[in-house]
């Protein structure tokens, strides 16, 4: 099992580790700053160092049993089993991921309805709603710049997956549930604001997030709504 050490300091730009294995899929360490894809979040890219070279990440996947597989770009030099590296993610992109994906948070604290799917993205994001009527466009931008500008705190927490049971309207998500299955559930807390069980990457407070605009509601089927972001900048 990787450690997954974003999961507790989602600024940590890079890390000292080893590797573990080298498979068709690609190198797995024994921990990683590097965050793979789920939850509607693309998995991080970076570079990965050794003493006989370098390779170039071009995305992160889950793996068997906690493993993260880092994929190497065509053609790159592969680390051997054992090899101590260096795991550098690119940030910025990174950093961008995570304004998004808690801006999403946000989005689904104003249109309090169930979330049918989602996707975050490098600059936008989207999220789909099980809702008949399209909401105000302007007034949904209105109401998710005030709550970005309000700078709220955002944090996580865990819970055991016995009171996630009890406690169901936590899951906002109808196409993707929580994993579970390894005791705990991890929270992201927007105090007032949003809770919700999340295993993604966030920033620490709602104003890094920036302006942002609704692009487009479009009508995605009898009840579904697709609501599009993108940064203002």
């Amino acid at each position: 099992m990787t450690q997954p050490l974003f999961r507790e300091d989602a600024y940590r730009h890079d890390c000292r580790t080893r590797v573990e294995a080298v498979t068709e899929a690609g190198i797995i360490l024994d921990s990683t700053v590097f965050y793979p894809t789920g939850g509607g979040q693309p998995g991080d890219t970076g570079i990965l160092r050794w003493a006989g070279g370098r390779a170039e990440i071009v995305d992160t996947r889950h793996g068997e049993d906690g493993q993260i597989i880092h994929v190497p770009a065509d053609h790159a030099l592969w680390p051997e089993a054992g090899e101590q590296v260096s795991a550098e993610i690119n940030f910025e992109r990174r950093h961008r991921l995570m304004r998004m994906h808690t801006c999403l948070h946000l989005l689904s604290a104003v249109l309090p309805y169930p979330v049918t799917g989602g996707q975050v993205a490098d600059g936008s994001g989207r999220l789909d709603f099980d809702l008949p009527n399209p909401p105000d466009k302007a007034e949904v931008e209105t109401r998710l710049n005030a709550l970005i500008a309000a700078d709220h705190p955002v944090g996580s927490r865990w819970i055991d997956e016995t009171e996630l049971e009890a406690n169901p309207q936590l899951v906002k998500t109808l196409s993707v549930q929580p994993p579970r299955g390894a005791g705990r559930i991890r929270l992201i807390d927007i105090p007032g604001v949003d809770l919700q069980p999340c295993g993604g990457t966030h920033v620490k407070r709602t104003g890094e997030i920036g302006p942002v605009r609704v692009k487009k509601i479009e009508k995605k089927g009898r009840q579904n709504r697709r609501v599009k972001l993108a940064f203002a900048e």
